[in-house]
């Protein structure tokens, strides 16, 4: 029971530590500012009185806010009954943002001012510096880069990303701060400007940035300044021309606005583009309007029409009463045009006419477009021609425009698309309807080719006049209006009269070309045949020379045979000769001694017909036919009718007796043999 009484005691002497600490610390002013805020000071009476008119910032020691203001820690000296602090957070700046401020106080703007002069204060650090540099209250110049600021935001606003750092404002100025910020928002003023970044390109949310722009490469734009502070610009002038150095390095591209204005710099739409890079600028100083580059395609060239400079010389001459040509450079219609390529150009100074130098298309035609959509206005052209056919015509033009004269042709027309329907479609049409009135339509169906070569001629020579070149004309099939309901095209029965026509014609044609074949093919025949016939004769030709050769040879041969035969019977008649001569007197020799045998036996008989009548017998006795035949053969008979026929025996002995044994030959003499006939030659074929 006795230990209650005493921790009693112990809180109650505690609690009345602490409280005549808090009071001796309120007696002597003691304040703690934590580390990540700032204090601001309010002195609540000063013998000093009270702030002069306008001024919001007391600088020597004033009742109402001051200019310096409590970091981090302890302080002593500021009693409650005489300071009010109000610690507010640091000001924090992300990384590659922007912050923009607002002054409150300070001296006013000038009548050609909306922002506050640029004065060093330390990135606004220094609310004294500010004020007593001459610091200029509203909107400033200067913006805040990424970093931690400690930043007096009962003097300064800060707009950044995050949000407003307004420190004891009113709830006017806190929505102003609110709407200032939705601006920054929306024109992405919290981000750098990044030109050929795609990353800008895709998350931007610049309303300003064209449709086109945003289809486009990102390295394909570029960055078109609006400057909203500095003196206006001298009546009559719309372009605010460049200063400083051409390539923008005295300002560093408008982030730098107090060099920019010091080098004479005015509002309004700048000459000066931004190319490639980031650029952090100012967005209450200058807007950025992200535009395409100016790209002229191969095949093109780039006329360009200036709006900014100083009134040029004419270079066309005096014949030339379309206009001035000037230049490049001054204000006009420039002499010399682009050549194919990129060109960062600011479109509110120059406007370029892209100008096609290659040859292209022009359809007349209901319906068909070219890419380059010249012709999207165009259409068949109606005609009524002398026979009373109303057709649409529909052609083609192929036009070439010379590159060094593409500046008079827009000098002239303004472009190309007036230069088409304005001029060129008028005289297209009226041509073609004189061409229509003067011929039938079986004519534009038929003489295509000669109506075509004579308008490329007359047209080329018309267009000269306008600095065009009409390359060739081209003319399509004729085709008919509107047509009723079971209304029969009159060109398509036009086409089948032609078409039988032609039929006809081609039959006829086909009936020669066959009479043709026809003789050609006797002919051939008859060739063919004369070659075969040829080929006989050359054949019997060469069989005759074959002949003859083969003849002579035989020939030849013959002959050497002939000689050998003649030398072989020479050398056998001698060799029979000299055998005949040995065998006659062999012969001889035997006779003679047959011839003395028989004689010796006829001699011996007495009687010759003893002899022979022995002989007989002797042939009969040894003769196989029997000695009475089985028929009887007469020889013949007497002369006369009274002669006495002749026997078998007195032929007999007539036989015999007529063998006279004269000189003792008993048998008649052998006859000499035939000599050998000679080989006959052959005939030659």
């Amino acid at each position: 029971m006795d230990g209650i009484p005493l921790l009693f005691s112990i809180v109650i002497g505690t609690a009345k530590f602490i409280f005549a600490l808090t009071v001796i610390c309120l007696l002597i002013g003691v304040r703690y500012i934590p580390h990540r805020r700032v204090g601001i000071l309010e002195r609540l009476w000063s013998p000093r009185g009270s702030l002069g008119q306008g001024r919001i910032i007391a600088l020597a020691g004033e009742a109402g806010f001051q200019a310096r203001v409590l970091r981090g820690g302890l302080h002593f000296g500021y009693p409650f009954w005489m300071y009010s602090v109000h610690a507010v957070p640091l000001v924090t700046i992300a990384e590659g943002r922007i912050g923009y401020v607002y002054a409150r106080d300070g001296h006013p703007l000038t009548a050609s001012q909306t922002l506050g002069t640029v004065v060093e204060c330390n990135g606004f650090q220094d609310p004294v510096a500010f004020l007593t540099n001459g610091g200029l209250r509203g909107r400033q110049r200067a913006i805040l880069r990424e970093g931690v600021y400690a930043i007096n935001t009962a003097l300064f606003v800060v707009i950044t990303e995050q949000g407003i750092h307004a420190g004891p404002v009113g709830r006017q100025e806190r929505e102003q701060c609110a709407s200032w910020q939705q601006e920054l928002e929306t024109a992405r003023g919290f981000a750098p400007v990044l030109i050929g970044s795609a990353f800008y390109t895709q998350r931007s949310g610049d309303t300003s940035i064209q449709t086109d722009a945003t289809k486009l490469s990102p390295y394909d734009l570029l960055g078109i300044i609006t400057v909203h502070d500095g003196p206006t610009l001298a009546p009559g002038e719309f372009i605010a021309p460049q200063v400083g150095s051409v390539d923008g390095s005295g300002h560093n591209y408008f982030q730098d606005p107090e060099v920019f204005l010091a080098l004479g710099g005015r509002r309004g739409k700048q000459l000066q583009v931004l190319t490639d890079g980031t650029y952090f600028i100012n967005r209450w100083f200058a807007t950025v309007e992200l535009q395409p580059k100016t790209l002229i395609p191969i095949g093109y060239v780039g006329v360009v029409i200036s709006y900014y400079g100083a009134a040029g010389e004419d270079v066309t001459g005096a014949q030339f009463r379309y206009g001035e040509q000037v230049e490049s450079g001054q204000r006009g219609v420039w002499r010399d045009a682009l050549a194919p390529g990129k060109y960062a150009l600011n479109a509110y100074a120059l406007k370029v006419e892209v100008v096609p130098t290659v040859n292209f298309v022009l359809r007349w035609i209901t319906g068909q477009t070219e890419a380059h959509r010249y012709d999207e206005e165009l259409a068949s052209i109606p005609l009524i021609t002398a026979d009373g056919y109303e057709p649409l015509l529909p052609l083609s033009l192929v036009l070439h425009i010379d590159y060094a004269k593409a500046p008079r042709v827009v000098q002239r027309f303004g472009d190309v698309r007036r230069l088409i329907t304005q001029t060129l479609d008028p005289i297209l049409t009226a041509y073609f309807r004189d061409v229509a009135q003067s011929s039938h339509m079986l004519d534009l169906l038929t003489h295509r080719e000669e109506i075509q070569r004579h308008a490329t001629e007359e047209l080329g020579r018309r267009f000269q006049d306008f600095d065009i070149n009409c390359v060739a004309v081209l003319i399509g099939r004729p085709e008919t209006g509107s047509l009723k309901p079971g209304q029969e095209d009159p060109i398509d029965r036009l086409f089948d009269q032609l078409r039988q026509r032609r039929l006809a014609e081609e039959q006829k044609a086909t009936f020669g070309k066959q009479q043709e074949a026809a003789v050609q093919l006797k002919q051939l025949n008859h060739a063919q045949a004369e070659a075969e016939r040829q080929t006989q004769l050359t054949q019997t030709r060469v069989e005759i020379e074959i002949a003859g050769n083969r003849g002579s040879a035989q020939l030849a041969e013959a002959e050497q045979l002939a000689k050998r035969d003649i030398a072989q019977a020479a050398g056998r008649a001698r060799s029979t000769e000299l055998e005949g001569q040995g065998e006659a007197a062999k012969v001889a020799q035997i006779g003679q001694a047959e011839a003395n045998v028989s004689r010796l036996k006829v001699e011996a008989f007495t009687d010759p017909r003893l002899y022979a009548l022995n002989l007989i017998a002797g042939q009969l006795a040894n003769s196989k036919q029997p000695l009475v035949p089985e028929r009887v053969v007469l020889f013949g008979q007497g002369e006369g009718k009274g002669a006495p026929e002749t026997g078998l025996f007195q032929s007999i002995l007539q036989v015999l007796t007529a063998w006279q044994n004269i000189g003792g030959e008993t048998e008649p003499p052998k006859p000499a043999p035939k000599p050998k006939p000679e080989p006959k030659l052959k005939p030659e074929t």
